[in-house]
């Protein structure tokens, strides 16, 4: 492929800008998010929690149609149930919260797609279950900017106890009241930036620009903030490649993003130093006495 037509489509058309647009944002916002995830290990959370928001983005769409703000609300609202009650049936009964996640992810996959399925078409669902990056309009991307422009700033503000919840709760929560706020504003942020995904990706693909980019900068860097730019990095290349990949071979662009960032991550498990043969590769010297 040619710089030309590395450049030209973006230079050429609208639609092109304006879905690099939207990657930039969810780079910015979602990727972060998704580090965090990962280091507090609950990287299949934020899978189950993307299934989550899908039937109140349905129940939005079956009253108000293919609605910008009713979705996102329908998706807000569900999602934040769904953290809830998971929560609350951990607590309360014998079930951990991974199992109590998966069966309301379970209930909430089977649910959205009887609720679309009874309005719409099967154009209508797929673009609920894969989104249409190449279609964001210019209220999406306000939200979606929105979104990551609020996240960029909780994380800022909560950045010390967030790091102290993921290595030692325990000890946040014996010497800060900040442990419940990090904890359940943490749980804000992921719900809000997977219905951000959910415009761009749709929910099926959504957490994949969060976790994907974060898991391949955790094998290069060692550091916390290392790891947060390279994730942005990774995020943003894999928009981009995964957009000129879907322009010029004329395949979907959301899925062509999640396995441009899906190589990245194959690739960095296996020469990167924490990979599986970048480590035998990359040989660091004992201490000695």
């Amino acid at each position: 492929m040619t710089p030309e037509g590395l450049v030209a489509p973006f230079v050429e058309f609208e639609f092109m800008r304006r879905a690099f647009a939207g990657c930039l944002a969810l780079s910015l916002g979602a990727t972060p998010v998704g580090v965090f995830l990962l280091l507090r290990r609950m990287s299949l959370m934020g899978d189950a929690m993307a299934h989550a928001i899908l039937p109140g983005a349905a129940l939005g769409y079956l009253s108000f149609g293919l609605s910008l703000g009713a979705m996102t609300i329908g998706g807000i609202v569900a999602g934040l149930v769904v953290a809830l009650a998971a929560g609350l049936v951990a607590r309360s009964s014998r079930l951990k919260e991974d199992a109590s996640l998966a069966a309301f992810y379970l209930l909430s996959i089977a649910a959205g797609v009887m609720i679309v399925s009874l309005r719409g078409r099967n154009l209508d669902l797929l673009h609920v279950l894969f989104g249409s990056v190449l279609a964001l309009d210019d209220n999406s991307l306000l939200l979606i900017s929105a979104i990551s422009t609020l996240t960029l700033v909780a994380l800022a503000l909560l950045y010390r106890p967030l790091v102290l919840e993921c290595f030692d709760s325990a000890f946040l929560r014996s010497v800060s009241r900040a442990s419940p706020v990090a904890h359940y504003g943490f749980l804000i942020l992921v719900v809000l930036n997977l219905v951000s995904g959910f415009h761009a990706l749709g929910t099926l693909m959504a957490v994949g620009i969060m976790i994907l980019p974060a898991a391949a900068a955790s094998l290069w860097a060692r550091s916390l903030p290392g790891i947060l730019g390279l994730a942005i990095l990774i995020a943003l290349a894999s928009g981009v490649a995964g957009l000129l990949v879907s322009f010029h071979v004329d395949v979907p662009a959301g899925p062509s993003i999640i396995l441009v960032a899906g190589v990245a991550y194959m690739l960095s498990l296996a020469f990167a130093p924490g990979g599986m043969l970048g480590a035998r590769i990359v040989r660091r010297p004992h201490l000695e006495s």
